[in-house]
């Protein structure tokens, strides 16, 4: 869940007209922090961006539906 501060900045982007990605920017700056802070274990800042954008999506951001063949391993940790 992403935090209430980082909503209301990703809504003003959106107030002010903003791009998506600039509003999605706002999740993935607080997954980068997330990861910095230790409190998940994605190993890489690809891993971090995709958190992020997904965030994005699940909070209204009209991004566009991630990429076919860029999941980063969703499936094979099903098992």
């Amino acid at each position: 869940m992403p935090e209430k501060e980082t909503l209301e900045r990703a809504r003003e982007d959106a107030r002010e007209g903003k791009a998506p990605s600039t509003q999605a920017g706002e999740f993935v700056k607080e997954e980068m922090d997330h990861i910095r802070e230790g409190k998940h274990g994605a190993a890489s800042t690809k891993q971090a961006i995709a958190i992020g954008l997904s965030k994005g999506r699940r909070a209204g951001v009209k991004l566009s539906p991630p990429r076919k063949g860029k999941d980063l391993g969703g499936d094979a940790k099903k098992g």
